[in-house]
Parts: structure tokens; C-alpha cells; sequence
């Protein structure tokens, strides 16, 4: 991303906002939200698959293992509006594990980019599925869109809640 570019069109939508980029306040304020913007999108940078390639080892290990409330920053596709939350992994291993602090940083990866709650979700399920090889893969997040909070219908506290749900979880109640 070129942050200079980022940071002049920041200066524009200030005057276009009926504001004055060169006021105090504002003398920094595109350069820094083209940083911020930089760090929202990093996911582009960052391929999830070689993240967690180097770190799947085998085991016996054949009961669940789940990774709970790793936090989630992402921006609404829709808006370009940030919502947060916490993710959550399980996933019933098949004779490979992963390094745990491997699925936070999938998640990371995944999330850092403009996009639709509910396609992340299906997109880091898959991506496991893949790598992992495992019998089955279930990723659930709760997040906070602003772009429901803030502005549109104004809801605060509403939390959107989506699934992926991804063989032994899918075809298995009792999994779940």
C-alpha cells in the first residue's frame, strides 16, 4: 500500500468533509489513519496456508481441541467500518495437530482485510479443513460490527453470531 498516496486521499475526503486538513488537529491525521489503514488490511500481506504449514505435527491425539476468544479486528465490506470480536476454534484432530498460537495468527491473517463476517468465518474453517486434515473443524464468531453500532440502525451491544461448521461438526450433533 502506498501510504503517501492513502494519506493524500485522507487530505481530500477532509476538505470534502468541509474541513480544513492543514488545521492543527488535522496536520497528522492522514498519514496516521493511512497507518492505521495499513495495519486493517495487512491481511493482504499475509498468506494463512504457509502460516500454519510449518507448525502441524503428528499425534495420537484424538479428542477435541478447541482455541477460545482470540480476538478479532476486521472492516466491513459494506461500510468500510470496523467490527471486532472473538473467534473461536475447535477441531477434532487426525493424526496432526497445530501449533495453537498458529490459529490465532490464521485468524489474524484471515481478518485484517475488508470483508463479510460471515465469509471469514467460512474461509478460516476451510482453510483448516485443508491444512489440517482434520476429522472435523468448527470456527464460531461473535463480533460487534460499527457499522450497526454507530451508525444505521444504531443498535449497540447487538453482537452478530456466525458458524462454520465443517465435517464430524456438521454431520455429528453430538460433535457439536
Amino acid at each position: 500500500m502506498n501510504e503517501e498516496r492513502v494519506a493524500e486521499l485522507v487530505r481530500s475526503l477532509l476538505v470534502e468533509l468541509g474541513e480544513d486538513p492543514k488545521r492543527e488537529g488535522l496536520l497528522r491525521t492522514p498519514m496516521r489513519v493511512a497507518k492505521s489503514w495499513a495495519f486493517l488490511t495487512g491481511g493482504y500481506h499475509v498468506n494463512p496456508r504457509e502460516t500454519i504449514s510449518d507448525a502441524v505435527f503428528e499425534s495420537h491425539a484424538n479428542n477435541m481441541i478447541i482455541a477460545r476468544d482470540i480476538e478479532i479486528y476486521s472492516m466491513c465490506e459494506h461500510h468500510m467500518m470496523p467490527f471486532m470480536g472473538k473467534a473461536h476454534i475447535g477441531y477434532l484432530p487426525a493424526g496432526r495437530v497445530v501449533g495453537l498460537s498458529k490459529l490465532a495468527r490464521v485468524v489474524e491473517g484471515v481478518a485484517r482485510r475488508p470483508q463479510v463476517q460471515e465469509r471469514m468465518t467460512e474461509t478460516i474453517a476451510d482453510l483448516l479443513v485443508c491444512e489440517l486434515k482434520a476429522k472435523g473443524v468448527a470456527v464460531v464468531i461473535e463480533a460487534v460490527h460499527t457499522c450497526m453500532t454507530v451508525r444505521g440502525v444504531r443498535k449497540p451491544g447487538a453482537v452478530c453470531v456466525t458458524s462454520a461448521m465443517k465435517g464430524a461438526f456438521r454431520s455429528s450433533p453430538s460433535s457439536r
